[in-house]
């Protein structure tokens, strides 16, 4: 009985936190007349394909792409470079004892009040609207994230397996790429993917640096919003199209993003 129970409250929370996905997806195959409708249409007549043919027909779903190139770029520079900066730390005391605490603090800060000196520093140099602005933007804004939890998961490697290969013969990058990261490729992966969905969402900045050439999907949504009226059948479909990303890449990822988050990422 009480197994009963616990499997009809685990479905009734499923299908609660899945209804907003749903009703996502069926406003945007639905007609203006049934996303207005009262009493609602759960289930459209016909599917509308023609909410996601017209995006791609004006060239709003270029901004997807704009979102896809510069979250990927920026996740993999900022891996990159978080990693090695992570293991300077964890391993050689880079910085001293409070360094790390210093940079996750640095991750804290509202981006509200950064834009504007930024913008006047991209405005200055030529990188507002431009794919590489965005992608070092998004780099240095998600560093702290990245040594933060890369630290925690590198003190958790034994050191005496990296000391063994030293004295095989490693150099410091081979113990980097045949020991550290085999070791914690879990934590590369769990913490790659919530690079990658901060600088998916990210919105003040996309807003403030972009004009035209490098929009981003979260941008081209609020198009659609007017003074008179709102395009329901686009902001559906272009959101739709914004979440299947992510949702791909959570579904691929997602036995290491388990394994990740479990792990003593905040060890130390």
């Amino acid at each position: 009985m009480k197994l009963a129970l616990r499997l009809a409250a685990a479905v009734l929370v499923t299908l609660f936190f899945l209804f907003p996905i749903y009703w996502l997806f069926m406003i945007s195959l639905k007609t203006a007349d049934e996303i207005y409708s009262y009493p609602p249409v759960w289930w459209p007549e016909t599917f509308q394909f023609g909410n996601y043919v017209v995006l791609f027909k004006d060239g709003d779903a270029k901004t997807v792409w704009n979102s896809l190139v510069v979250a990927s770029a920026s996740t993999v520079l900022a891996m990159f470079l978080g990693t090695i900066c992570a293991y300077s730390i964890a391993r050689f005391r880079t910085g001293g004892e409070h360094l790390a605490n210093w940079i996750i603090s640095q991750r804290m800060v509202p981006p509200i009040t950064v834009v504007f000196p930024i913008f006047l520093l991209y405005v200055f140099f030529g990188l507002v609207d431009t794919y590489i602005g965005l992608i070092l933007l998004y780099t240095a804004f998600n560093l702290p994230y990245v040594i933060w939890m890369m630290r925690g998961y590198i003190l958790d490697i034994p050191i005496a397996l990296e000391e063994s290969a030293l004295v095989d013969g490693c150099s410091r990058w081979q113990v980097l790429w045949k020991v550290v990261f085999p070791m914690c490729r879990a934590g590369l992966f769990a913490t790659a993917i919530f690079t990658f969905v901060f600088a998916w969402n990210d919105f003040i900045f996309a807003l403030v640096l972009t004009r035209t050439e490098v929009t981003t999907y979260t941008v081209q949504v609020t198009h659609y919003f007017g003074s008179q009226s709102n395009f329901w059948a686009k902001i559906s479909a272009m959101s739709v199209l914004g979440t299947l990303p992510v949702f791909i890449v959570v579904g691929f990822m997602q036995r290491y993003l388990v394994r990740g988050i479990s792990m003593g990422a905040v060890k130390g």
